[in-house]
This record gives structure tokens, sequence and C-alpha cells, in this order.
């Protein structure tokens, strides 16, 4: 993925357009390693600029998106509102080409006075960070994340102690290099040509654009001509010459970049307007994910353990189950002796009697013990059958028990796949709490916040289809919300989610085949074609007593074969 300093470039172009001399109006810190400014531009219009320094997805760039900000702010974000809020960003500057960017704001301190700030946001991966820096004097007002000497001994990044640049790139500069550069270099690095030979001379090249200059100049032989097919590029970039495109594979993002990828050439390409726009796109999605998975993790641990205990104890009861497919022989061992019982004598280890229970009628050995009475033996083996039976019993009680509650934690573990909101998280938190799965305490205690809505979306021919989105909304669609006369639709013996079409009379087809392709996209079944979907009225949905949350049994049902798609158009939460 190639957010390198020669895209930052490009962002760098589209941020000095827009922002400069625009004032910060809101500052937030929606995640521990991100925050939002939002600033009123010379033009009146209100941007919001997205910096991260996550390990994965660091970035810089204007967005669309909202987030939910925390209730209280992070100490981070409290520095920057006291020190840069409604401050005037004055310049935004980038190191060369390294993957660094400076915005200057000058804001009025305590005392009256005019003073420069910087935000100096570094996108490193790992080592990515932002850090707030008073530039009268070079010092730390705050970092996002602190380096002490026992994480980085270059520097220390600690609020009140002074700013130290991070080391300087030894690779040439693209945009600014001479002949006699280009070719030192190669010789004292001992370069060769290969699809990495790029990144390793420039500063700023990703091994993306190293692939690609590297496909267009494979032919070209000498350091002269060579130098000069990259200076003619690299000039182009620097006058801006940009066009960003977005590539996919069978609709899966593969990667991005501001010129146009010839070496995927045989990938879709989209192409955007603005490189804030592009990445908007690219990594919404993915650090949703990410952040997602991340927050849910304690959960998906708890449940998978579940799962497996669940599974142990399926294997433990079958294999009694087994041990009891011959408990009948024990019985007619027992009414045998009965039938014989004046042909026993005490002392007798077996005793050859005819089984009257067989079709074919033949003899049979029984084994005695020759220390118990007649009586007392054929008491034992209607003991071993009578105990067997009821073994038996209460093995399949408890296989079924054990099935509900393999069935149930499988589709809270879809649910949380399937989460899309930290809400939705919590709120499947709460579910574990009180189904006990989660001991209650202060720590595990979800605070309180406005319950999620199943989602609900208009079909083609513009009619309502909810989705619930955990077992309690699942729940309350199927046995509060919807109607009786309403169509029911869920994964055929697949957890997932429910879903109500709305039926104001009778519901086309087309609407039936929508719904069915939601209960199959929110379900485990999402990545899987040709997925078995149930339908039926709701009147024929019950939920046995004391089921847990989201369960239910249903008849007089259809079945429809679907293959899972994402919903295009969401409208407003249920009320």
């Amino acid at each position: 993925m190639a957010l390198d300093g020669i895209y930052l470039h490009a962002i760098l172009n589209e941020l000095r357009n827009k922002l400069i001399n625009g004032r910060i109006t809101k500052i937030n810190q929606p995640e521990k390693d991100e925050i939002n400014l939002t600033i009123r531009t010379t033009s009146l219009s209100n941007v919001k600029l997205l910096i991260s320094a996550s390990s994965s997805y660091p970035k810089i760039h204007i967005t669309n998106l909202n987030k939910t900000n925390p209730i209280k702010a992070p100490m981070f974000c409290m520095v920057l509102r006291k020190h840069i809020m409604n401050s005037r960003i004055v310049n935004i500057e980038q190191l060369g080409t390294d993957r660094i960017l400076i915005i200057n704001v000058e804001s009025v301190d305590e005392l009256g006075f005019n003073s420069i700030y910087q935000l100096f946001i570094e996108i490193m991966g790992r080592h990515s960070n932002i850090t707030l820096i008073r530039q009268r004097d070079n010092t730390i007002m705050d970092s996002i994340k602190h380096l002490t000497l026992d994480i980085n001994r270059y520097r220390t990044l600690l609020p009140g102690l002074k700013f130290t640049y991070p080391p300087e790139s030894t690779k040439l500069n693209p945009l600014n290099f001479s002949f006699e550069d280009f070719e030192k270099f190669i010789l004292d690095k001992n370069i060769n040509k290969s699809e990495k030979m790029f990144s390793s001379l420039f500063t700023g090249v990703s091994s993306t654009l190293s692939k690609e200059l590297y496909f267009n100049t494979k032919d070209i032989m000498s350091n002269n001509e060579l130098y000069i097919y990259l200076s003619k590029f690299f000039l182009n970039i620097k006058n801006n010459n940009f066009n960003f495109s977005l590539y996919s594979y069978n609709k899966s993002v593969k990667d991005f970049y501001c010129i146009k990828l010839l070496y995927l050439n045989e990938m879709d390409e989209k192409v955007y307007d603005s490189p804030s726009e592009l990445l908007d796109d690219f990594y919404a999605e993915k650090d949703k994910i990410d952040r997602l998975n991340n927050k849910s993790s304690d959960l998906q641990k708890i449940i998978k353990n579940n799962i497996e205990r669940c599974i142990k104890k399926d294997e433990i009861y079958n294999k009694k189950l087994k041990e009891c497919d011959n408990k009948d022989i024990f019985r007619i061992y027992g009414e045998l002796l009965t039938s014989n019982i004046y042909s026993i004598k005490k002392g007798d280890k077996v005793i050859n009697v005819l089984n009257y229970y067989s079709e074919n009628s033949e003899c049979v050995d029984i084994k005695l013990d020759k220390n118990k009475t007649p009586s007392e033996n054929i008491q034992a083996y209607f003991k071993k059958y009578n105990k067997l039976k009821k073994t038996e019993e209460n093995a399949l009680i408890q296989i079924e028990n054990n099935n509900n509650e393999l069935e149930y934690l499988q589709s809270v573990l879809t649910n949380i796949e399937n989460s899309e909101t930290y809400a939705e998280i919590e709120e499947i938190k709460q579910e574990l709490i009180e189904t006990g799965y989660i001991k209650f305490s202060k720590k595990n205690k979800v605070r309180k916040s406005k319950t999620s809505k199943p989602m609900h979306i208009k079909s083609k021919d513009n009619i309502d289809i909810y989705i619930g989105r955990n077992n309690y909304q699942n729940d309350y669609l199927t046995l509060k919300f919807a109607d009786k006369r309403d169509i029911w639709l869920h994964t055929k013996n697949i957890p997932g989610s429910h879903v109500i079409i709305k039926n104001y009379g009778s519901v086309p087809d087309s609407t039936l085949e929508e719904a069915a392709s939601l209960a199959a996209f929110y379900s485990k079944a999402k990545e899987s074609l040709n997925v078995a979907v149930d339908y039926t009225e709701v009147k024929n949905v019950k939920k046995p007593s004391g089921a847990k949350p989201g369960m239910v049994i249903y008849y007089t049902n259809k079945t429809i074969y679907i293959n899972p798609k994402a919903p295009k158009d969401r409208v407003e939460s249920t009320e």
C-alpha cells in the first residue's frame, strides 16, 4: 500500500490549496492514536482533517467520515485544545519527500502574544507520531505517543523536552537530484536493476512506485538514459500532475497511487478527483475492521473458548451415547436369566440358554458372577441396563442443550464479526454479561448509551426491510416489532441475522430475493455462494421457553438459494 512521500506530496498540494489561512474550530480525538481537526476555511466552509498515527494505517487527509468521540477527551486532545484552538494555519510543509508533514499554526498565548506552534506529523508505520511543538523555543507540548529512552535511544518525546528531529534520510531527493549524485549513489551503494531499485535510491518512493518505475524502465540500460527518464517523471510530480487511482481485482482492493500504474493494467481502476477522497474510501473500511477487531478481541476469545468447550462436551456426550448402544442386550440377558432361573445354580460362571428374542432362536452364553445368587445375577443385568438407559436419556438432553448453546455462541461470534460500530460491540458485551459468559464486575460494567436499532433499508420496490445486528435486536425485531403477517428470513442452519420484510399486502419476488441476499450477507456464510435462506410469516416463528437471546424455532417455511449481497443504501434506524 503506497502512502509514501510522493503521495504525501500530492496531499500537501491539496492541503495548501484548501487549508492555508483557515482556522481550527474543533479538535477531537476519537481514537487513542488519531485526531480530527475541523477547519473553517477562507471560503467559509468547514473541512475536517484526519491525522492518524496508527501503526497499521498512519495517514493524513481531508475526510467526510464521522466517528463517535469519547465522553472524556484524552490528555493529548486537551493539550491541543489549550494551545491551538481557534489558531490560524499559516503554512504546511513537507521535509523533502520524506513521510513527514509540518503544519504551522498561529495562536494567541495566555499573555495575548501571537505564538507559532507546529504539528509535526510522522507517517512512519509503527514509528508514526503526532507532536505539538512551540516554535520559539522548540519545546514539546505533548505527543500522541510518548517515546522514552527504553523505546527509542535516538530521541525522547515527552512534554517539556526539546524536540529532536528523526534521523535524516541518506537517500536522494527525487525532486532535486543531479546526474552526478545519481550515478555516484548507484556505484557507492552497489544498487542493481530490480523492482526494489528505486525505493533504495530515493526518499519517499514506496515499493509500489518502485515496481512501476522498474516496469517502465526495464529496457533502459544506460544510467544516462535512466536519469533522463526519471528527471522527466519526477518533474511531473513536482508540477503536481497526478492521477489518483484505486486498483482492485475481483472486487477486492489491491493498491492505490497518485499516478497511473501501468504494471497493474489488468486490474480494475477507479479514478478519483483528489488524494483525500481516494484515501477516505481505501482506508475507511480497513481501518474500521482493524479497530473493531481490536475492540472485540477479548469478546471473541471468550466466545471461541466457550465454543471449544461445547465441542469437547459434544465429543464426551456422544462417546457416552455410543456406549449405550448395546444397553438392550443387558435387558434381554436379564429376561432370559429370569426365564431360566431354576436352571441356574450359585457358583455357575456361565449358562447357555435359548435366545427366544432372536429371529434364528440360537443359544447364547451368559456370563454369571459365581459369588452371586441367581436372583442377584438377574438384578445386576437389569441394573446395568437401567443405568445405561438413564445415561442415554441424560446424554441426549445434554447434547440438545449443548447444541443449543453452540448455536447461540456461533450466532454471537457472527454478530461480533459483522459489527460495524463500537456501540454494537458494547451491546454484545452487555448480552454476554447478562447470559453469564462474562462475570459482572466494575471493570466489565458497560456504560449506558443510546441503544442501537436494527438496520433499516428500502428495497428496490420501496418496501421496508429490517435487519437485526445482534441477538437483542433479533428478538426485538421478531417478537415485538414485526407484525404476524410480515415475512421473516434467516439462513438455514447457519448463524445469522433475523431479517423482516414489512408485508403491506404482498411481497414481490424481487424484494424477497433482496432480503434473502441480505440475510445471507449478515450471516456466517457471507463469503459463500448459493446460500440457503428460510422464510416464513412471523406468526410461524416462536421463541422456546428459557431460550437464549435470538434463539427461535419456526415451521411451515420455504427455502430460497441466493448469493450474499451487501446493502447499497441504508435508511434510518427504527424508532
